[in-house]
């Protein structure tokens, strides 16, 4: 059964009511008008990829805004020279695509399922049209890109401040916690590979391993096969010099 706060009128599916519970974990998603919750649970389609399938490429005309239901989403770009840069590791529950949706303007970046994946895609068109109707939501798609631009102030900070091992502290702090926009307790288990995590501190997979040895060691940490368990949260947050949700 549907939760009572999240709109019923998602595509009929077996795995659908897990997805209520996915899109009940996001922040943003909770604190919508009632009216723009159950707008884009029904103007949704959903949309499975499989793994390494691209959602949509930089350069490709804006088409809506999505949101992971299930698995993960690479957001990033491949230079010419075949260097990779990751801006984001979209999980279950967070939306994204909102920057296309405000401007028009087409793709910033690639988007590439991490595994089997399952997206929720709300159409630009019908979306704008019903936003056009209804122009009081657009600020709350409004709030959801100050909220990515905020992050990306957090980001760029740490890169001039901190050093690696606080850096990683705080990103794996900030991941549990889901960047502040989830609901409930925070995460113990982050599917988040070592690879992708060394792309989002734009370092080597080895310089990333070796500082996640080091916080295993302290006991902060497990790592796992594409996974981390963080065992010590408290600690974790004075590694990465944060005293706690919305430092």
């Amino acid at each position: 059964m549907a939760s009572p706060d999240i709109p019923a009128s998602l595509p009929a599916d077996p795995a659908a009511p897990g997805w209520h519970a996915v899109l009940a974990t996001d922040a943003w998603f909770g604190q919508c008008p009632p009216a723009l919750r159950d707008a884009l649970c029904t103007l949704g389609r959903v949309q499975r990829l499989a793994p390494g399938e691209c959602l949509f490429r930089r350069g490709d005309a804006a088409d809506g805004l999505l949101c992971v239901l299930e698995g993960a989403v690479r957001v990033g770009a491949v230079g010419q020279d075949g260097s990779q840069t990751l801006l984001a590791f979209v999980e279950p529950g967070r939306w994204f695509g909102e920057i296309s949706l405000i401007d028009g303007r087409p793709r910033t970046h690639d988007a590439v399922a991490e595994g089997p994946t399952v997206v929720l895609r709300v159409p630009q068109a019908p979306l704008c049209s019903w936003l056009d109707a209804h122009p009081a939501h657009w600020q709350a798609i409004a709030q959801l890109a100050c909220a990515k631009l905020r992050m990306l102030f957090g980001v760029v900070e740490d890169i001039a401040r901190l050093p690696l091992p606080a850096r990683l502290a705080r990103r794996l702090w900030l991941e549990a916690h889901g960047w502040d926009e989830r609901a409930g307790a925070p995460r113990r288990t982050l599917r988040l590979p070592q690879e992708q995590l060394a792309l989002l501190l734009g370092v080597s997979r080895q310089t990333a391993n070796k500082a996640l040895r080091a916080l295993e060691a302290e006991g902060v940490l497990s790592l796992r096969y594409g996974s981390i368990e963080l065992i010590d949260l408290d600690r974790l947050a004075r590694v990465g010099e944060m005293a706690g949700p919305g430092s």
